[in-house]
């Protein structure tokens, strides 16, 4: 690679194909590294439409109309759900100006060139680790195990809708008391993917417990599948990693998933445009332009408010992580509350994660609804 690249994103996922094509079409010479940067990519992504940018129709799988959450009751959720097409998602972020390398990076700094695990070396004026999130033992995970049933198939799961957002009535069998629900969306071609899944649990809720719960689901349906089905899908989602600081990160890397939901596809898409203009313009300075890029790309991020959304979302997830299996406060509950915010409020708490005012809005909001056992419990977090 010649010493001129301006940009290397090293991570060949959505947020870094986001983040590249946007370097490019600055004018920024602009490269990525992957290990398997043709690879497909494997997970279900969904996001709110009302959070993304414009997007191709090709990129879309699904765009459910009547979709539903199950809590002690059913609602249903107001504003447009989209399921990405992963092949068109790609489609419309790659970009030819970018080029492309094969190699698994063992070493990323600051300053100097990337190393790679073959003994290459690319070197850039910026570098920025997109290559999704740090995995450890201390971390709160949301964790899930799916599999696909034909559009017919799922029918008893759906009850009538045309997606489960959140299902959190318990199978039959359960074998441990932590909360599961059912998340059952189309993803096109007469396919639903229905999973079995843990919002959020320090460690993560094994793939074992949640494909026995699914099976036992499936079951209670009456629909004949079992816990020997191959898994079409498994989720292992950091939800509190810190934010790194050493490099410049992108997406999952840099801590950009929500705390509370595991959504972080949308911010990654819509966030691009807007720190790839930071890097441009402070590339263009001259010599100081690769730290000061660091430092715009890092500020565009993470804004005073945007840190300040973060702990309050962070606060959101020690309090589900408190919240009991059962009982008059259980989760189940707390989101009955959720979903009968006010449209603006859960979206913003949702999808903004720069709104401040309006995400401190709507806990007052969801506190004050809250019968006091559960106020007890959102206030005082024990876990």
């Amino acid at each position: 690679m010649p010493d001129s690249t301006d940009v290397l994103i090293v991570g060949a996922g959505p947020a870094g194909w986001a983040l590249a094509g946007e370097c490019a079409a600055h004018g920024l010479s602009t490269a990525i590294v992957d290990p398997s940067p043709h690879r497909r990519w494997r997970p279900t992504y969904a996001a709110w439409a009302d959070h993304l940018p414009p997007m191709s129709p090709a990129a879309i799988a699904a765009a459910p109309h009547d979709v539903v959450v199950f809590g002690t009751r059913r609602h249903t959720v107001t504003g447009q759900y989209l399921i990405f097409d992963n092949d068109g998602l790609r489609d419309q972020l790659a970009d030819s100006r970018v080029a492309v390398h094969t190699g698994r990076a063992v070493s990323i700094a600051q300053h100097g060139p990337v190393r790679l695990a073959d003994g290459r070396t690319l070197a850039a004026h910026l570098v920025v680790d997109a290559s999704g999130a740090v995995h450890s033992p201390a971390t709160a995970e949301q964790t899930g195990a799916g599999i696909m049933l034909s559009t017919a198939e799922a029918a008893p799961l759906l009850d009538g809708a045309d997606a489960v957002l959140m299902d959190w009535r318990p199978p039959d069998r359960v074998d441990q008391p932590d909360p599961t629900f059912l998340y059952a969306v189309p993803v096109g071609r007469d396919r639903v993917l229905v999973e079995e899944t843990s919002l959020a649990r320090r460690p993560g809720l094994p793939i074992a417990v949640l494909r026995s719960r699914l099976s036992a689901r499936l079951a209670r349906a009456g629909i004949g599948r079992n816990a020997h089905s191959p898994l079409a899908e498994t989720v292992r989602i950091p939800l509190d990693p810190p934010i790194p600081h050493r490099v410049v990160s992108f997406g999952a890397r840099a801590g950009m998933t929500h705390p509370a939901t595991g959504y972080g596809i949308a911010d990654a898409l819509r966030m691009a445009p807007v720190v790839a203009a930071r890097i441009a313009e402070a590339i263009s300075r001259g010599p100081r332009g690769p730290r000061d890029a660091r430092i715009a790309a890092h500020r565009a991020l993470w804004p005073a408010r945007a840190r300040a959304v973060r702990l309050l979302r962070r606060r959101g997830l020690a309090a589900l992580l408190a919240l009991p299996p059962d009982g008059p406060d259980n989760i189940a509950g707390f989101f009955d509350l959720f979903f009968t915010l006010p449209d603006q409020l859960r979206r913003t708490y949702l999808n903004d994660s720069q709104n401040l005012g309006g995400h401190a809005m709507a806990m007052i909001t969801l506190f004050r609804q809250a019968p006091w056992r559960l106020r007890t419990t959102l206030a005082i977090p024990t876990r």
